[in-house]
C-alpha cells in the first residue's frame, strides 16, 4: 500500500471512529470547545480530529458528507476568508464543489462536526451537540 493510500485509509478509519464519537475540532473556536465540554459531560469517549493540522482528503470528506444530516453546502463557512478567496454560494452548491473547496481550503470547514455511528451534525447552535449525543 502506498503512503498516500495508507493515509487515506487511516483518515477513513478515523471517521468511522474507534470511539463512540468523533469530533472535527478547532481549539481556537469557542463553539468547538463547547462541543468538547458537552462530550465530556456526556461521559462519551471521543476521537478528536484537528482538521486544520491533518486536513481531510476528498475520500474522507465524502465519507463525512455521507453521514452529515445537514446540507453539504452547510459544511462550508461563509466568513471573511471565504469572501477574501473570491468564493460565492455558487462555488459550493454541489457536494463535489464542497469537497473540492474544503480539500483546497480546510480552514473553511464549519466546526465543530460531530460524528456518531453513521450520523454526523454540524454542532451549531451549541445546543445541537448535547441533543445529538443523547439520541
Amino acid at each position: 500500500m502506498s503512503d498516500a493510500a495508507a493515509v487515506a485509509v487511516a483518515r477513513l478509519t478515523t471517521l468511522r471512529g474507534m470511539s463512540d464519537v468523533t469530533i472535527m475540532h478547532n481549539q481556537q473556536c469557542s463553539t468547538s470547545r463547547a462541543a468538547m465540554e458537552r462530550i465530556g459531560e456526556a461521559h462519551v469517549e471521543a476521537d478528536v480530529v484537528d482538521y486544520l493540522r491533518k486536513p481531510l482528503d476528498a475520500a474522507a470528506l465524502g465519507s463525512l458528507l455521507d453521514k452529515l444530516e445537514d446540507a453539504p453546502t452547510d459544511l462550508v463557512r461563509r466568513d471573511s476568508h471565504f469572501r477574501d478567496l473570491g468564493l460565492t454560494d455558487a462555488d459550493v452548491e454541489t457536494r463535489e464543489q464542497v469537497v473540492a473547496v474544503l480539500v483546497e481550503h480546510p480552514r473553511l470547514m464549519q466546526r465543530p462536526v460531530v460524528v456518531k455511528g453513521d450520523r454526523a451534525i454540524i454542532g451549531r447552535p451549541k445546543e445541537r451537540v448535547a441533543a445529538f449525543l443523547a439520541d
